[in-house]
């Protein structure tokens, strides 16, 4: 027997005031994640999601545009503050942050938490052109 088809339900309005900001940026592509203090994500984007494919994801201007997306998610749950940890070294990373800040989110905190291998493990083959 089939089962009904699920509704969608609506997402009601949280009244977050500060969060954090994850951007998460490589080199073929740039995620942000705007999460409560808790670590509940409240709203997430990429450039993939706002229609950018192949290697047009990995521009500076992809970053923006999703940035520009997640963050008015954001806004519509009462989120004016934010701590925006950066993690990566792509292309998207500061076009990302001017992006937050041109939304008119307060950032509290700038922390970069990109992980640096001490001599851990052995690095891809170097690249013969």
């Amino acid at each position: 027997m089939l089962k009904n088809p699920s509704r969608v339900r609506n997402r009601e309005r949280k009244n977050i005031v500060s969060g954090r900001a994850h951007v998460v940026s490589t080199f073929n592509n740039t995620r942000i994640t705007i999460t409560d203090p808790h670590g509940n994500t409240i709203a997430w984007s990429s450039p993939k999601v706002v229609g950018f494919s192949g290697s047009r994801k990995n521009s500076p201007f992809a970053a923006q545009v999703a940035t520009d997306d997640c963050s008015t998610k954001a806004k519509n749950h009462g989120m004016s503050s934010l701590e925006v940890k950066v993690s990566g070294l792509g292309a998207g990373r500061d076009s990302a942050l001017r992006a937050l800040r041109a939304i008119g989110f307060t950032i509290v905190s700038i922390c970069d938490v990109t992980m640096i291998a001490h001599n851990g493990c052995r690095p891809r083959k170097r690249r013969r052109i």
